[in-house]
């Protein structure tokens, strides 16, 4: 079993949209359990996909360059698809620490589709950017993409971490639009591409074909912060990791309960600058 014992003690900020990258802050404990982790959640703004790019990428940047010059990481996580396929580079220019993205498995699902024909379970955001395109034609060029890019999931998924009882009809609906395609009866794998399906994992393999073979990037997220922090030596912190949104939640104590299951004993409001404070 692998502890991460040999992995100096770092800092970590792990970024998403919403609580989904809570997926990811679960692998990172259990690949890295020595690792502090802040997380930052711009709850503000959620859901991403229905924001323009250009706001989007300026929003982002300008809320993490300021986030991490308050919390000072020694590594950023984007546990975001959308914030990972528009603002990695913006984001590598502004900042003097490593910056983990995670982007769709479709390289992944191209190594291990049998058929030659793979899934893609998205946002409808992710869906349909020209990132999805590059990927696939750099990546897996022999394999058929279907992709599909559902607007109710990542609700869904938030709820499902909060512990709602999901209703399966409603991920029946999501993954039917996935598998009733054309060629969609071909699909043997399927990749997540959103961080906050993780918490739908056990409806989608418990309601998909048997035959699936689904990918969650996480564990790969966590792989790689493992790499970098590799890299040298890290400071330890004493302070415990903060849980901070851009606004407050509408059901605090739901959360506080899902969020103690990961080592986050309360949570905050984390003011996010205002336009123009830090340029883009």
């Amino acid at each position: 079993m692998d502890t991460g014992a040999s992995v100096p003690a770092g800092r970590s900020l792990v970024f998403d949209s919403g609580i989904g990258g809570m997926g990811v802050v679960q692998a990172l404990r259990d690949l890295l359990p020595a690792l502090h982790i802040d997380y930052l959640a711009d709850t503000a703004l959620f859901p991403y996909g229905e924001q323009p790019d250009d706001l989007l990428t300026s929003r982002i940047v300008s809320l993490l360059v300021a986030a991490c010059e308050r919390l000072q990481p020694d590594v950023l996580v984007i546990a975001c698809n959308t914030a990972s396929t528009i603002a990695l580079p913006a984001l590598r220019q502004r900042l003097n620490i490593p910056v983990v993205g995670c982007v769709p498995p479709i390289r992944w699902a191209g190594r291990v589709s049998k058929s030659r024909v793979i899934g893609l379970l998205s946002t409808s955001a992710t869906a349909r950017r020209p990132y999805i395109l590059q990927l696939h034609r750099d990546f897996a060029p022999d394999c058929r993409l279907i992709t599909h890019g559902a607007r109710r999931l990542a609700d869904l998924a938030e709820r499902a971490f909060l512990g709602e009882a999901i209703a399966d009809s409603d991920v029946q609906y999501e993954l039917t639009c996935l598998f009733n395609q054309p060629h969609g009866g071909e699909i043997d794998t399927v990749g997540l591409g959103c961080t906050h399906y993780t918490f739908l994992m056990d409806a989608f393999e418990r309601l998909s074909p048997p035959r699936i073979t689904w990918l969650d990037p996480a564990p790969a997220v966590a792989r790689q912060v493992r790499t970098v922090l590799q890299d040298g030596p890290c400071p330890s912190t004493s302070r415990p990791g903060r849980l901070l949104m851009t606004c407050a939640p509408q059901d605090a104590a739901r959360l506080e309960a899902a969020a103690q299951r990961l080592g986050f004993s309360q949570w905050d409001v984390f003011a996010a600058p205002a336009p123009g404070m830090v340029e883009a």
